[in-house]
């Protein structure tokens, strides 16, 4: 039925079809914003993201330079984890359980990001193990998982200093012979933000449902304060 009475003048009628026009111009923009909203991250507490694996700092800390190398034998120094979100993991290529599935997650959490989201977020393997991850082993291991994650390597002590800023400890663990040696090191991801700060990190073991919301949290908490 017409909401328009038929006696009334063309005036008034032009009146009426302006205002159920604006109330239903109105209606759509609230529902739009509402469903804009719901869409958004949602800004986590300390206690909340603690609970799904992600601790951050409470303020940011500037670890000095890095000098290192990437698996493509160019320079990795603090410029190149600057602008954008770093998922930092220290490993090493002959590891064998916790680093391939590490690297194996990592690939599928990036998978599955927005495609603004993979846009500014680069995913490094510094090797804990650099008497064997030359630069060629490097470039051999990591595009396997995925051709956008970036190997680093360098001299042992300024990789010990970079995971020692970190708080990512390793240690060698002796073999039967010298070639065959391992190294304990962390399964924790390290979290640093567009600033080139450490940020946090996410402890393991990692689940892919809880990283991706404390992830897009942290971003959206640190959008919302810069």
């Amino acid at each position: 039925m017409s909401v328009i009475n038929e006696h009334a003048s063309p005036a008034q009628s032009r009146g009426i079809r302006w205002t159920v026009t604006a109330i239903l111009v109105f209606m759509l923009v609230a529902v739009a914003g509402f469903v804009y909203r719901m869409q958004q991250p949602r800004v986590m507490s300390e206690a909340e993201l603690k609970v799904n694996g992600l601790y951050l700092l409470q303020t940011p800390r500037n670890f000095g330079e890095i000098n290192l190398i990437d698996h493509k034998g160019q320079p990795f120094t603090r410029d190149r984890v600057e602008g954008r979100w770093s998922l930092v993991f220290f490993g090493f290529t002959y590891c064998p359980d916790i680093c391939p599935t590490t690297m194996a997650f990592l690939n599928e959490f990036v998978a599955q990001l927005e495609a603004a989201e993979v846009a500014d977020t680069q995913v490094v393997l510094v090797s804990v193990d650099p008497a064997r991850d030359t630069v060629d082993q490097m470039a051999t291991y990591v595009p396997y998982f995925n051709p956008d994650f970036i190997g680093v390597t360098g001299e042992f002590l300024d990789i010990h200093r970079f995971a020692t800023a970190l708080n990512t400890p390793f240690r060698r663990v002796p073999g039967q012979d010298d070639d065959s040696y391992v190294v304990d090191h962390s399964a924790n991801v390290v979290l640093i933000n567009p600033r080139g700060d450490y940020h946090g990190f996410f402890k393991a073991p990692l689940d892919l449902e809880k990283m991706t919301v404390t992830y897009r949290s942290a971003r959206a908490a640190w959008d919302k304060a810069h």
